[in-house]
């Protein structure tokens, strides 16, 4: 097989410039000292090809277009092992990976499954220590947004509070194959020195999603089957607006929802 076809369906676009596949590639700064290394959609390889070489990490790539897998395997031959045909939203991570080793996760991630990536990482936030993506270049926007933003969302809060998290580089469109209809960027995710939020975090994930899903409102609206006793912390947080809270003003909220009070996410 000598080249791919790129599937829309697939939301493939395939980066055909080699010098900035090696700039994501060397954006890498193996933060949290992991070995595994796990390319996520490696396409035609222009990524996987500098991250073979790369050392201590060990690559595995995974990919979901058998057409993909087959191009790989026939042109990187001693990694075959490591090409896997497996999507990376429905594997666990733990049984791929035994063991308590660390994992970083770099890609040019199809843009119409980008988020539920970043959802993905947040689940695996004690064993993934750094991420190096591409994002269509709003996504990538959002999830650096800091209180206040515009494009401030439930990404932003979600990543922030387990992830430091670099803007690297904007990429053009004219890049890829096909090229794509909007400006693409390189963000960075470091994992943080944050093992537990100070608060019930199954109930902060809960608190964020219904705040920003009814974003127009205020936290008293949006936030009333929560039945937060708004008195035990600043009365005039509850006049706010979700894109409005940084990520220890939603442990605070969190906080001061009564334990008897439970909703569904």
């Amino acid at each position: 097989m000598d080249k791919v076809r790129p599937k829309k369906n697939l939301g493939q676009h395939f980066l055909k410039d080699e010098a900035i596949a090696k700039q994501i590639v060397e954006s890498l700064t193996g933060h949290g000292d992991y070995e595994t290394l796990l390319e996520i959609g490696p396409g035609t390889g222009v990524l996987s090809q500098f991250l073979m070489q790369k050392k201590p990490w060990q690559w595995w790539g995974l990919d979901i277009d058998t057409e993909s897998v087959a191009y790989l395997k026939k042109h990187f031959p001693a990694f075959d092992a490591r090409i896997l045909e497996k999507d990376f939203l429905s594997i666990k991570l733990d049984d791929m990976f035994p063991g308590e080793g660390n994992i970083g996760i770099i890609g040019n991630f199809p843009y119409n499954i980008s988020t539920q990536i970043l959802f993905k990482i947040l689940e695996n936030r004690s064993r993934v220590t750094e991420m190096v993506g591409m994002f269509q270049k709003e996504v990538a926007q959002r999830v650096m947004a800091g209180p206040g933003g515009k494009v401030n969302g439930i990404l932003s809060i979600l990543c922030q509070a387990f992830y430091d998290i670099e803007y690297l580089f904007q990429v053009s469109e004219n890049v890829f194959h096909p090229p794509p209809k909007v400006k693409s960027a390189v963000i960075r995710m470091k994992r943080n020195k944050v093992n537990q939020l100070d608060c019930d975090e199954k109930l902060f994930f809960s608190v964020v999603k219904m705040a920003y899903n009814q974003r127009r409102k205020t936290l008293r609206n949006a936030l009333k089957p929560m039945k937060v006793q708004w008195e035990q912390i600043d009365p005039d947080l509850s006049g706010q607006r979700a894109e409005q809270l940084s990520v220890d003003e939603f442990v605070r909220i969190v906080k001061a929802v009564p334990e008897q009070s439970t909703v569904s996410s």
